[in-house]
């Protein structure tokens, strides 16, 4: 019978009935070894008693009772705590979807009355003379009067009365019913939900709205919202022009904001703000912000080059304080992005409240989220010793590089350079102190370089019906396929400067790469990484070079399944002990999907083997035979989906060698350009002539494999491991099944050859990357122990359950699971090909 535990923590109840009770000062030896060691071995804790004499008088059975005891009551603890939260957040949504369902009932109610107002007057309206001096506008069942209002007063009194009305017009939008509001597609409200999303249907502009919950108080949360550029990626800066306090003891501010453009096929966009922050009779926080047009005495912002003057309606934060701490927010953006100046291919994603949502909207309630994960959390620094913090700062510093190579603005030193004749790549040139601080790196041999220039070749292009996130995902897993490493030696020797060198490869071919995880954020819509490119380099000019390249990567845009996601792929070269300031010479691809279609899609593994291939399902995502597949569920009349791709690549060079450095980077791009339009031919789908898809096929290798783990599994465990009608739906069964399933090699150190979903999911890996990762590395001290108790047993009786317990994910995020299956997986020869894991009832800690 097991020992019960006290109360206190200092005594417990022997199964024969004796009770032992610790002072307080063996209550403090024992808890100072807990937090070394929760689970100690029979040897360590007669270290324990030996070491400490006030133990002496304890068995060692007693004290393993204590610990038992003590950790039943730290998981305890935990669960008791996991559910608070969870209790909370499902009070907060609660309370969400009830106000949204009393705004729901008030806009049908509009609909309703106004329904039956134009169904009374509609022989009147026919014939009623049309007004020249205004216009009849209905909104959302709103009938109203707009006309042309003289210029606003723009001096304090005026400010105010233009504040006032921005704060009643925003929270009519985040409350009521100005806007009509559908359901953001593919987002579905619960506890693990980034909040409540929707997006605009038929209003002027674009609109999102997004409610949530964060552990934040408002007025951090406020602060954190007003700081645009430390969260908004396209946020290029916001400059306050002046402040004006107000009597209630509220706050005017007058802001000029610029925008990035996202593409090289569009022109940057800024605004002229007016922005209040009050706080209102209930005790909320209100930050809320408009355009200032048709102004008169006050400040003004005249036409900058290069920007396009775009339009903010009211727009803004209504931040609640929540019981029991955090805050609830509401979260507005409206906006006119002025479309008309954008060319005609390019004016969907000006016209997209879902691109609106993604990369504004939910990014504000996504910093906010990890910021309260952050600040709740211990922020230990992970293996790389970064904390969380200086992640998002490396992160942000990746985009915004990005984004300056992108649109080459001239006020930050940036100059056009004349093409070759050929307008494809656009080489920009820039030779400012700032650009260059911290470029020049010493060899290894010691001797420095002296690089002055740093050059940017980019182009854009156009893609026809391949999904971004899937597309982005093969140019991250398959740097070989589309990196140049033919170009000139001895020209590329000449432009070499250590760590900051060329962006894709080095000259010659290198071995191979390792994606080694650094960081991640909440829903893993963002991934930070550092490359290994092994082998870089082997002519005598490269002597001087490391024998391999680091690139720290940011890869945004990973899930296929979000509508109108954008997917990014920007790194940079960095030096193996990259310091949080290191320089940075971002490059990358960025894709933007032009069409507002949905696509899901499912990998499958699809056919042309080499009969001398090992069975491995990792190395299935490949071009040519053996590529990752799609089906994608669209209307057929809607033809096929477009996408906008931008890339930009730096080098740094010397300025003597400015010419033959821009022949290099056009060649460059333009190799990268056809091979990327190969990926795109190979990875969209096959269409027959009827225009529909083909139904997708299996490598004989996947069902393979699918077939003896399953058969495996029912031989030695007695049971079915799943149901599925035929042979030919096995594979498809072993990749959606809940639990965590993955096939380890049967090799000194076992390296994971396979996973279903769950099990990349719970590893927090691709199938390419899983090769990388070891049994023995995702397992803690309790659970290698057990494995290696039990492997005996495997070998000889096919299966064994291994106890629940917590492993790791590839990401250093902890995993616990109820409990574990391992059984032997026999080929048709009946001999031992792997051994297969399937972790049931698995969560994230």
């Amino acid at each position: 019978m097991m020992a019960m535990s006290c109360k206190d923590g200092k005594g417990v109840m022997m199964d024969n009935g004796k009770y032992v009770r610790y002072t307080s000062e063996q209550v403090e030896a024992l808890e100072r070894l807990y937090h070394e060691c929760p689970k100690p071995s029979s040897v360590r804790r007669q270290q324990l008693i030996r070491d400490c004499p006030i133990l002496s008088n304890i068995e060692p059975k007693q004290i393993k009772v204590w610990f038992q005891n003590r950790r039943c009551r730290e998981k305890q603890r935990k669960e008791a705590s996991r559910l608070q939260t969870v209790n909370r957040k499902l009070t907060a949504m609660n309370k969400l979807l009830m106000e949204e369902n009393d705004r729901l009932q008030k806009q049908v109610s509009h609909l309703v009355y106004e329904n039956g107002y134009f169904r009374q007057h509609t022989q009147h309206t026919a014939s009623a003379t049309k007004d020249t001096s205004c216009e009849s506008v209905v909104t959302n069942g709103q009938h109203r009067l707009t006309s042309q209002h003289p210029p606003r007063d723009a001096s304090p009194a005026g400010l105010l009365s233009i504040a006032e009305e921005t704060l009643t017009e925003f929270l009519s939008k985040a409350t009521g019913t100005a806007i009509e509001w559908v359901q953001m597609p593919g987002m579905k409200p619960g506890p693990d939900s980034i909040g409540i999303v929707a997006i605009s249907h038929g209003c002027t502009g674009v609109a999102a709205r997004a409610c949530g919950l964060v552990a934040l108080e408002p007025t951090r949360v406020a602060e954190i919202l007003k700081d645009r550029t430390s969260w908004f990626r396209d946020c290029r800066a916001v400059d306050i022009l002046n402040v004006l306090p107000t009597a209630n003891g509220g706050t005017i501010e007058i802001l000029y904001m610029q925008l990035y453009a996202p593409t090289t096929l569009a022109t940057a966009r800024d605004f002229f703000l007016l922005r209040y922050t009050s706080v209102t009779e209930d005790g909320s926080l209100v930050v809320c912000e408009r355009s200032l047009n048709n102004t008169q005495n006050g400040p003004s912002i005249p036409p900058v080059p290069n920007f396009v003057r775009a339009e903010m309606l009211p727009s803004g934060y209504l931040i609640r304080p929540c019981e029991g701490g955090g805050s609830i927010i509401h979260i507005v953006d409206h906006m006119n992005l002025e479309v008309c100046s954008v060319p005609e291919v390019l004016r969907p994603l000006y016209e997209s409240p879902i691109m609106l949502a993604q990369k504004t909207t939910m990014m504000a309630l996504r910093q906010l989220r990890q910021i309260a994960l952050e600040v709740s959390q211990s922020a230990a620094p992970n293996n790389w010793g970064r904390r969380p913090a200086a992640l998002r700062a490396l992160s942000q510093r990746l985009s915004r590089g990005f984004n300056e190579a992108l649109n080459g603005f001239t006020d930050e030193g940036w100059s056009l350079m004349a093409n070759d004749g050929v307008d494809d790549v656009t080489i920009l040139v820039n030779s400012s102190a700032e650009k260059l601080m911290g470029l020049n790196i010493p060899f290894s041999s010691g001797y420095p370089s002296v690089n002055n220039i740093v050059l940017c070749a980019k182009a854009s292009m156009l893609l026809q019906n391949v999904p971004p996130a899937l597309l982005l995902r093969f140019l991250r897993e398959h740097r070989s396929e589309w990196a140049d490493n033919n170009i000139d030696a001895y020209s590329a020797a000449a432009v070499k400067l250590g760590p900051c060198s060329l962006p894709g490869a080095r000259v010659g071919n290198f071995g191979g790469q390792v994606i080694l995880p650094l960081a991640h954020t909440i829903e893993h819509e963002e991934l930070l990484e550092v490359i290994k490119m092994e082998g870089v380099g082997h002519t005598p000019e490269d002597s001087l070079m490391p024998s391999d390249v680091f690139l720290l990567q940011l890869c945004n845009g990973m899930d296929e399944n979000a509508a109108g996601m954008c997917a990014e792929l920007i790194f940079a070269p960095i030096d193996a002990s990259f310091a949080d300031d290191a320089p940075l010479l971002p490059s990358g691809f960025r894709i933007i999907p032009l069409d507002p279609i949905k696509v899901r899609i499912h990998f499958t593994f699809c056919d042309g083997l080499s009969p001398n291939r090992t069975l491995d399902l990792a190395s299935a995502l490949e071009i040519g035979g053996s590529g990752t597949k799609f089906s994608s569920d669209r209307n057929a009349a809607s033809g096929n989906a477009r996408s906008v791709m931008t890339i930009a690549f730096e080098f740094a060079c010397e300025s003597h060698m400015q010419e033959t450095v821009a022949a290099i980077a056009r060649q460059y791009v333009r190799t990268i350009i056809s091979s990327v339009q190969r990926v795109a031919l190979a990875l969209s789908p096959n269409m027959n002539q009827s225009g529909s898809l083909h139904a997708p096929l299996g490598t004989p290798e996947a069902h393979i494999l699918a077939r003896w783990i399953s058969r495996s599994y029912s031989c030695y465990l007695g049971a079915e491991l799943f149901k599925s009608e035929g042979s030919g739906n096995v594979l498809k069964s072993l990749w959606n099944h809940s639990d965590a399933i993955m096939c380890c090699s049967l090799k000194a150190l076992p390296v994971f050859t396979f996973a279903n979903q769950a099990g990349l999911d719970m590893l927090e890996t691709t199938l390419v990357a899983l090769q990388d990762i070891s049994l023995e590395k995702i397992l803690d001290e309790h659970g290698r122990k057990g494995l290696f108790t039990e492997f005996a047993q495997i070998m000889q009786q096919g299966f064994a359950y291994l106890q629940g317990g917590v492993c790791s994910s590839s990401m250093g995020r902890p995993v616990s699971y109820e409990r574990a299956i391992a059984w032997k997986v026999l080929n048709e020869q009946e001999n031992a090909h792997c051994i297969c894991f399937m972790f049931i009832n698995w969560s994230f800690v």
